[in-house]
């Protein structure tokens, strides 16, 4: 059994992808998120790897694409506005067939807003973010150990698919701190790099890595090859979590940190007769529409939650199709919700399907 230390959020993450084979490390600091660089710092010369802090966001992310192309395993992390800023990258990235790791631990925006935990930024990690048709596999873990068990499998991820691959976290995830143990994902059959850049020796054919297809023919054949990839994930990649929903009358969606309070909302609603459950999508990128889909067959009604003005319930409201009403609270700005609040609203939803 491996030893479980007490890491913070953010510590946690970077020794995992050090455990993971992470050897390059490209980033500026932006709050909350600045322990990652920070133990980045100290900890890759210790396994013989690079940290470089970038002039800015956008060098960062231009050193990612580097470093990936030759094969090598890389990542960067940023807090929202940083993030913002590396979308041109990401682009270029995921046009190039790259794989790395992004982490974002979101702070409450527009704008540079401020440093508190908000999950604002779903639309942009889920739909794109950058320019053109793309697609990059998203993690919403809910916990310090899923996001180092998360952490640790997204370069295979990332290499199986080749694409970049986000951590969505925020502000509460990347400063609690809680015990975890570092244990090796499962083993992953991850194709050899024959695209790599790593020097054309041995009378090899040169090898070339750009997003560039002037030719729109060349591009949307291009582009269809990057899709057909995702269509692969989304049959192999959905991770969610199902609890009480076998049985449950209005069922919670929530992710992250703000479905840690809806798992508390469950289990007082429960307590007080209420037959509440909850599922919690692991990867919101592919979405679990599907597993969604399933439990609307028999709930009465669904409430997501987020820390946000309203942005999954867009694809929860896909995913029940209208079998049953979608709901949403939301809270904006960094402001956290409460168990209490949420409780009251499910206890309205309770009281209207009663008169229904």
């Amino acid at each position: 059994m491996a030893e479980r230390k007490l890491f913070k959020g953010n510590e946690a993450v970077a020794e995992a992808a050090v455990r993971a084979g992470c050897r390059y490390f490209f980033g500026y600091p932006i709050t909350p998120q600045n322990e990652i660089p920070e133990y980045m710092a100290r900890r890759l010369p210790e396994v013989g790897g690079l940290f470089l802090q970038a002039e800015s966001e956008v060098a960062a992310i231009n050193m990612v694409y580097g470093a990936a192309g030759t094969g090598a395993r890389v990542m960067t992390s940023s807090s929202s506005p940083g993030i913002s800023l590396k979308q041109e990258g990401i682009s270029y990235i995921a046009g190039a067939e790259l794989p790395c790791l992004i982490v974002n631990m979101v702070r409450g925006g527009p704008g540079l807003g401020g440093i508190q935990p908000a999950q604002s930024d779903y639309f942009q990690a889920v739909k794109g973010g950058g320019h053109g048709d793309y697609y990059t596999i998203v993690y919403a873990p809910a916990s310090i150990q899923e996001m180092v068990d998360l952490t640790m499998q997204a370069f295979d991820v990332a290499e199986t698919y080749r694409m970049p691959v986000m951590i969505l976290g925020d502000g509460v995830l990347g400063q609690m701190m809680e015990p975890v143990e570092f244990r090796e994902p499962a083993p992953r059959e991850v194709p050899a790099k024959d695209w790599a850049t790593t020097g054309a020796k041995d009378g090899r054919a040169p090898r070339l890595i750009n997003s560039i297809y002037l030719q729109p023919e060349a591009l949307f054949k291009h582009n269809l090859k990057i899709a057909e990839r995702f269509e692969q994930a989304k049959k192999n990649e959905v991770m969610c979590e199902k609890a009480k929903t076998d049985d449950a009358d209005i069922v919670l969606v929530a992710y992250g940190t703000t479905a840690r309070i809806c798992r508390s909302v469950m289990d007082r609603a429960r307590a007080a007769g209420l037959k509440v459950g909850l599922i919690r999508p692991i990867t919101v990128s592919p979405f679990p529409y599907d597993e969604i889909g399933e439990v609307a067959r028999t709930a009465k009604a669904f409430l997501t939650v987020e820390m946000s003005l309203g942005q999954m319930v867009e694809d929860v409201k896909v995913a029940v199709s209208g079998a049953a009403p979608v709901h949403f609270y939301g809270t904006t700005g960094g402001v956290i919700p409460t168990a209490a609040e949420i409780l009251e609203r499910v206890e309205e939803i309770a009281r209207a399907e009663v008169r229904k």
